[in-house]
């Protein structure tokens, strides 16, 4: 298992100029320059249209892929090229949104996943298509708001639950998946020093929260990111050799309440749907936690 990276271990130096064009307190920037800093001068960056390439002034290769879908391809063929090369010390990384990993890329990273393709995935997840307009994708929470789930007369914000992606990634039975976010940097590190010299597929999400899509002041990036993890919307875990092992447990979770009507996106909720995201995390919670150490199947 991982173990957290204090930053103060950290290489000074960077692969990515702080001047670039994401939006002010984009958490995927952060997540961005995080795992170029801990993969190095060996990483290959792959990216599909998302906010990715707003990501600029990176100082190592990055292949941009011309369609939504063809992550899992492109990483695939990288890999087996510098495998046939003799160069496995480079690492194939895809840094991609929750769009073009759990929709439109998803039959491309289950495939790769399915044949254990020698691949670390991040997926930066601001839960929808921020770079198109905002629209809801299936990592989107429950209730909130989007340009194509808007509140309304007939609608409630979106009326799916998340996908719980990095599971269903695990039962792949790929030797590493995990969660992580930005607001917790020394756990995130951590996963990703643990998840560079395994060969095989690894996949990471992070949570990173969207200051333009979830609207609040770009200041509190951080902040909400933290308070998804305490209250338990976002869960810190990872899976490795088919084990669960949560990576950080609160000693209380705290509420979600003030958690969502801190995002513009959810603040039309009432209190009978606040209960029933409540209930719905309590119970995620305590299934994590009877799996805690435990093998996933």
């Amino acid at each position: 298992m991982s173990k957290p990276v204090p930053l103060s271990r950290l290489d000074a130096k960077e692969f990515i100029s702080p001047a670039n064009s994401a939006c002010q307190g984009c958490a995927g920037s952060m997540v961005a320059r995080i795992v170029a800093k801990i993969i190095g001068k060996e990483m290959v960056r792959q990216e599909v249209a998302c906010c990715g390439p707003a990501f600029g002034n990176i100082q190592q290769p990055v292949f941009y892929g011309e369609i939504f879908e063809g992550a899992g391809a492109m990483m695939t063929g990288f890999a087996r090229a510098f495998k046939r090369a003799d160069r496995e010390d480079i690492r194939v990384v895809g840094i991609i949104g929750d769009g073009g990993t759990s929709d439109i890329g998803f039959q491309g990273l289950s495939a790769a996943a399915e044949r254990n393709e020698d691949m670390l995935w991040i997926c930066y997840d601001n839960e929808a298509y921020m770079n198109t307009g905002g629209q809801r994708s299936s990592a989107t929470s429950k209730y909130a708001s989007t340009t194509t789930t808007p509140v309304g007369e007939l609608s409630r914000g979106k009326a799916e639950k998340k996908k719980p992606l990095p599971l269903i990634v695990a039962l792949h039975d790929v030797p590493y998946t995990a969660t992580a976010s930005v607001a917790f940097p020394e756990d995130f590190i951590g996963k990703l020093a643990y998840a560079k010299p395994i060969r095989g597929f690894r996949f990471i999400q992070v949570s990173a929260p969207c200051p333009t899509g979830w609207r609040f002041d770009p200041r509190y990036s951080a902040r909400i990111a933290k308070d998804m993890v305490e209250s338990g919307l976002w869960p810190l875990y990872e899976v490795y050799d088919g084990t669960l092992k949560i990576s950080y447990k609160p000693k209380e979770l705290k509420p979600v309440k003030d958690v969502l009507h801190g995002q513009g996106r959810f603040r039309h909720l009432t209190d009978d749907e606040v209960d029933e995201v409540q209930g719905y995390v309590f119970r995620q919670w305590e299934r994590l936690v009877e799996k805690d150490g435990a093998p996933l199947l």
